[in-house]
C-alpha cells in the first residue's frame, strides 16, 4: 500500500543574505587594513613612530564602530534602511562639493603664486569628468 510523501519542512520566512560589508567586522576590518598600510608607507618612508600613531588611530576608529551598536548612527551604516540611504547620498555629495571647492581654491592659490597648479589641476579635471560620466550613467540607467 501506498504512503503519503512526507511533509516539507517546515522553514521560516528567509531573510535576505547581508552584504560583507553590511557586517559589524566590516568597517573595524578596513580600518586596520588602512592602519596597516599607513604603517607600512610610513616605515618605508622613514617614520615608523608616525606609522604606529596613525595605526593606533585607525584601530581606535574602527573599534568605535565594532563596539558602538547602541549609536542609532553607527548602527544604521551596518544595516541601511531607505531613510538611511537618503542621508548617505546627501552626506556624500556634501562631502564631494567641498572636497571639489577645496581643490579649485588649492588650483588657484598655486596660480597666484606663479606655480602650474599640479597636482589641483588634475584632480579637478578627474572629478569633472567623473561627475559627467556619472550624470550620463545615472541617465541612461534611470
Amino acid at each position: 500500500m501506498p504512503t503519503a510523501p512526507p511533509d516539507p519542512p517546515q522553514t521560516s520566512p528567509r531573510q535576505p543574505p547581508r552584504r560583507v560589508w553590511e557586517s559589524r567586522w566590516w568597517v573595524f576590518g578596513t580600518a586596520v587594513f588602512l592602519g596597516l598600510a599607513l604603517l607600512v608607507a610610513n616605515w618605508v618612508g622613514g617614520h615608523p613612530g608616525a606609522g604606529v600613531a596613525m595605526l593606533g588611530v585607525m584601530v581606535v576608529f574602527g573599534s568605535v564602530f565594532l563596539v558602538g551598536r547602541r549609536s542609532e548612527t553607527i548602527r544604521l551604516m551596518g544595516q541601511p534602511d531607505e531613510r538611511w540611504r537618503t542621508i548617505d547620498l546627501a552626506a556624500t555629495a556634501i562631502a564631494g562639493l567641498v572636497l571639489i571647492l577645496i581643490i579649485i581654491g588649492a588650483f588657484l592659490w598655486e596660480l597666484a603664486h606663479g606655480r602650474d597648479g599640479s597636482p589641483y589641476t588634475q584632480l579637478a579635471a578627474i572629478s569633472g569628468v567623473t561627475y559627467l560620466a556619472a550624470l550620463l550613467v545615472l541617465r541612461w540607467r534611470s
